[in-house]
């Protein structure tokens, strides 16, 4: 049988029953029941990391509503048959994830959050007919499924919950809460009427988890998930006999990432052991604890791709999940003057930082500390060194995919705000056959941006593409045209004209001639200009070498 891979898989079942590649994190279970005296233990990792599907295999194993023997067979905690007959299957568990209870306004949401807890209940309708509820808490479970709570109900709905399932099974509960941050991250970006919606948000979720995790006799133990410790005070005031770990902590290191062991042993079984130093350069690099780790999201999607493909390229898959807003938010802060540590990150440096691991969504921006903190937490940097352990640590950027996120951040924020009349002056330079002028205005426009040692071919690409767009011109990079794709093309429809540009990277000052040169003739090769005829076509071969541009005309 083909080796299956689960692409966005999060739920344990699916992957075990269709015989998908699962890398055991089963372990886990053990150390988190044997080897802690947690009441609530709180994870930490950046997105992408597997949490979601590390909760549903948790909520497999202890459901006792579930037969979960076959899933586990095999799997490291299988070996532990004495635990596995204490535990598995042997008390009601309680699974909500936050992670869709968003909106861009509060109003909507906390209609997704009322919905995903009516959802919640609907899994276990059973409990409306149980003779072991009272009927104040049936009649809050009713509004609660239907929708309808107030919010009153809502805050108190978890501890509600567990109440009622602890009659049921006579039994107390397990309860599991899945990104629980992310309403929190979410109303501290979006705006409502001029104003971020945190506040609101906060007391919504605050009062949920304190009542379902304080004080609740109901509650064998919880596992919490998310990408940032709120800072206790803030959020999780008066829970006892609470444990946090997060990206800086040795213990639970290995279970989120895969280590290069798996690693390995993942290529071994997919035959693609020659691939090794892909997966290492594009997806390795991050440090939870000492222990080093590739990101799980990135591994699996690349290698679905290989095994359709034997010869495709890596990709920023991390990029297309989700939004990087926090790189843009630090390099619009001029006050806290990063431009310096950005250009040591992204030319493979390091530089030291004083980290903290609690921290606040609306306290984020308050200082450059606090930034550097989330971007550590949150997997865009990482610890330089994985024996480190002190608030002050070295920092880099994990791998070039993550560098690649940098680099496009930055140029994407040089173009939105690079001189509107310097622009003018590039572009009138190009319509006007100016090689001189147009390769000193792109010179200036590279010295202004952050410098970047290492260039890649493409990092110049997306910044002409960049420029051009900034003036509002229809812009095609590396679209089929004639017998190849030119870098980019620019259609001036206004005036009937087009601009062609064939960019390459320069290995010397002493190269960039020759390179134009290359450019050009590759633009006559393969006909670039070809079904133009009703447009004036200017064609341009520009060499790069680090800051520097050179533009020569057809």
């Amino acid at each position: 049988m083909s080796m299956k891979m689960a692409v966005g898989g999060e739920f344990f079942d699916r992957i075990r029953q269709n015989g998908s590649y699962y890398v055991d994190k089963t372990e886990l279970l053990y150390e988190l029941v044997h080897e802690t005296d947690n009441t609530v233990t709180l994870f930490t990792r950046p997105r992408r990391f597997g949490k979601t599907l590390m909760m549903s295999m948790i909520e497999h194993f202890f459901d006792i509503r579930r037969n979960s023997k076959e899933l586990f067979e095999g799997l490291a905690i299988s070996k532990h048959e004495e635990f596995c007959t204490e535990w598995m299957n042997q008390y009601p568990v309680l699974f909500i994830t936050l992670k869709d209870a968003e909106g861009l306004t509060f109003q909507n949401a906390y209609a997704k959050l009322k919905n995903i807890i009516a959802d919640v209940c609907k899994k276990h309708e059973y409990l409306e007919d149980s003779g072991k509820i009272n009927y104040g808490d049936r009649t809050i479970f009713e509004n609660l499924m239907l929708n309808r709570a107030s919010d009153y109900e809502v805050q108190n709905s978890l501890l509600i919950l567990s109440r009622m399932m602890s009659a049921h099974y006579g039994k107390p509960v397990i309860l599991l809460i899945d990104e629980y941050d992310v309403p929190l991250a979410k109303a501290n970006e979006e705006k409502e009427a001029g104003e971020r919606y945190y506040p609101q948000m906060l007391e919504v979720i605050r009062g949920m988890l304190s009542t379902a995790l304080k004080s609740n006799d109901f509650l064998k133990f919880a596992v919490v998930t998310g990408c940032l410790r709120i800072a206790k005070e803030s959020i999780f005031t008066g829970v006892n006999n609470f444990a946090s770990y997060s990206v800086m902590d040795e213990k639970f290191s290995s279970y989120f990432g895969f280590t290069q062991r798996e690693i390995d042993r993942l290529l071994k079984d997919a035959d693609l052991e020659d691939k090794r130093e892909i997966f290492k350069e594009w997806y390795d690099g991050y440090s939870f604890g000492s222990e080093a780790v590739y990101c799980p999201w990135d591994v699996v999607n690349y290698t679905a791709d290989l095994l359709y493909k034997k010869t495709a390229r890596p990709k920023n898959y991390w990029r297309n999940s989700s939004g990087n807003g926090i790189i843009r938010d630090f390099v619009e802060r001029k006050e806290f003057r990063v431009k310096p540590k950005f250009e040591v990150l992204m030319n493979g440096g390091s530089i030291v930082q004083t980290i903290s691991d609690e921290l606040t969504y609306d306290s984020l921006h308050e200082s450059e500390e606090n930034l550097w903190s989330v971007l550590l937490m949150t997997g865009y940097l990482t610890k330089a060194n994985p024996e480190e352990d002190s608030s002050e640590v070295a920092l880099k950027i994990p791998n070039r995919e993550i560098a690649g996120i940098f680099q496009d951040t930055v140029v994407n924020y040089f173009s939105d705000h690079v001189n509107d009349s310097k622009q003018k002056s590039m572009m009138d330079a190009f319509w006007n056959g100016d090689e001189k002028a147009a390769s000193e205005a792109v010179s200036d426009f590279l010295w202004q941006t952050i410098s970047y040692m290492d260039y890649h071919e493409d990092y110049y690409h997306a910044f002409l593409a960049g420029i051009f767009v900034g003036r509002g011109y229809a812009v095609e990079s590396n679209k089929e045209r004639g017998l190849g794709r030119p870098d980019i093309k620019l259609i001036d429809d206004d005036h009937r004209r087009v601009l062609i540009i064939e960019a390459k990277k320069s290995d010397s000052a002493a190269q960039m001639e020759h390179d134009c040169e290359e450019a050009l003739q590759q633009i006559r090769d393969r006909e670039y200009a070809k079904g133009l005829d009703a447009y004036q076509v200017y064609c341009y071969g520009i060499a790069f070498y680090q800051k520097s541009a050179l533009v020569k005309k057809l």
